[in-house]
C-alpha cells in the first residue's frame, strides 16, 4: 500500500469502514445513479484507443472496466483508491470477468504522483475529498503525458441536488451535528469542489490548462420504493453523516425523522421508484498550454 499523508487518515478510515460498507449496501443505487453522471463525462470527453487511463478514487472499479472496454486491448486502465477494502473488491471482480487491460492498486494520490505514465486521468466523484487537492492533482498531472488531459465529475452545489439538500435540512430539524464525535469522517466533503470559480482555481494551481466545466442534470434513482429511498437519504449523503456521527444519542429522533423524509420523498415517488433531481460539472483540463499559452 503506498503511504498516505497525514491529513488524509481520518477520510480513508472513514471510507474503508463504515462509508464502505453503506456502499456495498446501497451499491445497486449508486452504480445506477453515479454512473449516469460518469458516462455522460465519458461521451463528451472519450477515451481513445489505445490510451492509458489512470482513473482516481476508482471505489468498485466499474468505470475503471469501462475505460478498459473503450480503450481496447492496446491500451490500459488502472483504477486507485485510497480505501483497501473497495480496491480488493475492484481485483476480485475483475479477475471474475477475466479483463486483461485494468489493474488496480491502493494508492492516495496527494501522497505522491501514481506510478507510470497516463494519456488521460479520469475521475467519477473522487476528487472531492483530498485535504489539499492542489497537491493531489499536482501529482497527478505530473503523471500525465505531455498532452495528457483531465476528466473528473464532481457534485454542484447542495442547492442544486435537492436529492441530498432537503433530506439534509428535514434532519436538521430534529438533529445537529455534533461538534465533538468518534467516527471518522469524509474529509472535505462531496461538495467541495461545488463552486466553478474554486475548481478551477485548484486546477490552475495544479499546473492545468485549457479548463472548462459543463453542467450536467440527471436524476438519480434514491430508492426502488419509499422507505428503502428513506433508509438511503439516512445513512448516506449529508443527513446520513449527522446522524451517523450523532450516534446512540440520536436513536431516538429517527422515527420522527424518518416519517418526515417520507413525506418529503414522497413528492419523487413514480413506477420506476423515487428519482430524485441532480446536478455535476464535467471538469476537463489539459496538462500542456494551449498554442497561445494558455
Amino acid at each position: 500500500m503506498q503511504q498516505s499523508v497525514e491529513a488524509n487518515e481520518e477520510a480513508i478510515r472513514a471510507w474503508d469502514g463504515p462509508l464502505f460498507e453503506r456502499f456495498v449496501q446501497y451499491r445497486h443505487l449508486l452504480s445506477e445513479g453515479l454512473g449516469e453522471h460518469g458516462e455522460e463525462a465519458l461521451r463528451v470527453h472519450p477515451p481513445r484507443a489505445g490510451e492509458r487511463v489512470l482513473d482516481i478514487g476508482c471505489g468498485f472499479g466499474e468505470t475503471t472496466l469501462r475505460i478498459a472496454e473503450l480503450v481496447g486491448p492496446q491500451g490500459a486502465a488502472v483504477g486507485v483508491d485510497a480505501a483497501p477494502r473497495f480496491i480488493e473488491v475492484a481485483q476480485d471482480e475483475a479477475s471474475e470477468q477475466g479483463i486483461e487491460n485494468v489493474s488496480y492498486a491502493v494508492a492516495d494520490v496527494e501522497a505522491g504522483p501514481p506510478a507510470g505514465r497516463f494519456d488521460m486521468a479520469y475521475s467519477r466523484f473522487g476528487t472531492m475529498f483530498f485535504a489539499n487537492p492542489v497537491a493531489a492533482l499536482r501529482n497527478v498531472r505530473q503523471a500525465l503525458a505531455p498532452a495528457g488531459r483531465l476528466v473528473m465529475v464532481v457534485w454542484r452545489s447542495k442547492v442544486e441536488n435537492d436529492w441530498v439538500y432537503n433530506a439534509q435540512q428535514i434532519t436538521e430539524k430534529f438533529v445537529t451535528k455534533p461538534e465533538e464525535y468518534d467516527e471518522p469522517t469524509c474529509g472535505p466533503g462531496p461538495f467541495s469542489m461545488a463552486n466553478a470559480d474554486t475548481t478551477s482555481g485548484i486546477l490552475l494551481s495544479a499546473g492545468f490548462h485549457a479548463i472548462t466545466l459543463r453542467r450536467c442534470d440527471l436524476p438519480v434513482s434514491i430508492g426502488r420504493d419509499l422507505d428503502e429511498a428513506v433508509e438511503f437519504v439516512m445513512s448516506l449523503g449529508p443527513a446520513g453523516e449527522i446522524l451517523r456521527l450523532a450516534g446512540e444519542r440520536a436513536e431516538h429522533l429517527h422515527e420522527p425523522v424518518a416519517a418526515a423524509l417520507r413525506e418529503q420523498l414522497g413528492e419523487w415517488l413514480g413506477p420506476d421508484g423515487v428519482i430524485g433531481p441532480a446536478s455535476t460539472w464535467i471538469v476537463s483540463a489539459s496538462a500542456a498550454p494551449d498554442r497561445d499559452g494558455s
